[in-house]
This record gives structure tokens, sequence and C-alpha cells, in this order.
């Protein structure tokens, strides 16, 4: 089968096992910057969880050093230094996201970040209209959908527990993207302040994140687990029951 061919597959069976409300968003980071998709838009004044957020509703998009508009982000993916205002924690007690700056400024600190100039420009595109494969899958959507995910994970991995880590800030740039491009694992959160308020991320979702390589064999376990473990979990029989 073709790879472009494969993946939409793969795209298209996680929407129809899992009833996502848009397909999961293929990520590349690219370090060459005259290697860029021709069908994909260079965003401007753009945070990093908003191109995610076009991309899952079906746009091929590019973000770069130029165009990504969230400070934080920016220095995450190595685009740009952290501000002053970040680094020291005061823009965190600004926001009212923590108490004092000394949590703030430990935040940042032991933030996951790429190296400056490691990466020139991320393209990000729906998984079931992909043309390439991708770095990283991020999937947006219902906590009991992603929950099947981590459960397919944890089949294709041997049962190894599901660990995760997050600071509850930078959930789709940091949590759901960096950390799974750089250990290689599937991570996961509770999203964060910054994704909730720039995009249309409901209160009752978040976000997940997994190596592109393990992207056929986490299909292959969702439908498994879509033939008899989802079907029987929604049904709430046992809830039904019990009443």
């Amino acid at each position: 089968m073709d790879s472009c061919v494969e993946i939409q597959s793969l795209g298209n069976r996680m929407i129809s096992i899992l009833d996502l409300k848009a397909s999961p968003v293929g990520v590349k980071l690219l370090s060459d910057e005259g290697n860029s998709p021709q069908q994909a838009v260079r965003l401007r004044r753009h945070r990093y969880c908003q191109a995610l957020m076009k991309a899952r509703q079906g746009e091929h998009v590019l973000l770069d050093r130029e165009g990504i508009a969230c400070p934080a982000a920016a220095a995450a993916f190595g685009f740009r230094e952290l501000p002053d205002g970040l680094r020291n924690g005061k823009g965190l007690v600004g926001f009212g996201i923590v108490t004092k700056p000394e949590t703030g400024q430990r935040m940042f600190e032991n933030m996951p970040a790429l190296f400056p100039g490691q990466i020139h420009q991320l393209y990000l595109f729906p998984l079931n209209r992909a043309n390439t494969w991708p770095d990283v899958v991020v999937v947006e959507d219902e906590v009991e959908k992603l929950m099947w995910i981590n459960l397919a994970y944890l089949n294709a991995t041997g049962g190894e527990r599901v660990s995760s880590s997050t600071a509850v800030l930078q959930a789709s740039c940091v949590d759901s993207t960096i950390l799974p491009y750089l250990e290689d694992r599937l991570n996961f959160g509770y999203g964060c302040y910054g994704c909730r308020d720039a995009t249309d991320l409901g209160s009752s979702e978040t976000v997940v994140g997994f190596p592109g390589r393990m992207l056929t064999a986490i299909a292959e376990n969702l439908e498994y687990l879509g033939r008899k473990a989802i079907p029987n979990s929604r049904a709430k029989k046992a809830y039904a029951a019990l009443s």
C-alpha cells in the first residue's frame, strides 16, 4: 500500500473506532527551511495550539520562528529565548496561574525543550489527509476516547504502565509534541491554561501525543479494543444492572 494511503487509512480507522470529532494531527519537525510542503499554508501570529486546531479541522499548516505567537512555545521549540517575565516566574503570577514566582521559575527550568536551531519549522496536517509519515501524532478529543489510545499503546508496548509528565502548562507543545518526540513515548495530560484559552478545546476534552512510529501498532490495537472492550464499556451494562 502506498505510504500516504496507508497513513490516511490509519487516521480514518482511528476516527471510526473512537468516534473522534475530527482527525488526529500529524506533526513533522523540519530541520530544513527549504523543504516546505507546497500545499501547506504558512501561519502568522498563531500559537502552536491554534495551529493544531487548524490541522485538526482539515488544514495543512506551517509554523516557524516568525509565525509562532506564544513565547513559551517558541522557547520550547528552540525558536526564541524565553522572555525574562516567564523565566523568572512573574509572568505566571500575573496570569493568576501560580502564587509564587519561584514556582513558575521552576516550571520553566524543568521544561523539556529542543535545542536552539534544532528545527526550523513545524508542519501540521490532518492524519486522514496525510502525504508524509508524521514524527508525532497528536489527538484532541474527549477524555474517554483518549483513554482507549492509552490502552492501545499499553497493549502495543507489552503491558508496561503508562507514565505521564506535565506541568499543566504547555499541554499541546511540550506535553503532547516535544516529550513524545524527545523521549519516544506516549504522553498525556489534562490540557492547560493556554490551549483552553486560545482554542476550541472543550472543558471535557484534552490532548495526547505519541511517536509516529507507533501509529500502526496503536491503530491495530484500537481495532482489537473496538471489537469488544470499547462497545461493552460504552454500553454501561454493569451500571444499568445496578439500578
